[in-house]
């Protein structure tokens, strides 16, 4: 099996920043993508950010310039930037991994249980 471990949600001013983590653990043969979902009250889950095993990373139109995703792989590690947050960006965000465990080789996507992020004055 294969567990994720978010940390770093709260509560924010507009304008202001956070830092979201989220480690993967467990029998982890190799994680081919790591990602941030949001869904705020009364939507549906949308993509935030997602990066690959490689460099490539994707963002939301919503996000992109404020936002930034970046993994630490040898901790199995994904981290979620967020500068000049707005309203708007309030959601329970939630951690993705795309992985391959062991010792069976096979796909398995996982979620974590969702840090609540919430920008008000």
């Amino acid at each position: 099996q294969v567990q994720l471990v978010e940390s770093g949600g709260g509560l924010v001013q507009p304008g202001g920043s956070l830092r979201l983590s989220c480690a993967a653990s467990g029998s982890i043969f190799s994680i081919m993508a790591m990602g941030w979902y949001r869904q705020a009250p009364g939507k549906q889950r949308e993509l935030v950010a997602v990066a690959t095993s490689g460099v490539s990373t994707n963002y939301a139109d919503s996000v992109k310039g404020r936002f930034t995703i970046s993994r630490e792989n040898a901790k199995n590690t994904v981290y979620l930037q967020m500068n000049s947050l707005k309203p708007e960006d309030t959601a329970v965000y939630y951690c993705n991994a795309h992985t391959i465990v062991a010792p069976t080789n096979r796909y398995l996507e996982v979620w974590g249980q969702g840090t609540l992020v919430t920008v008000s004055s």
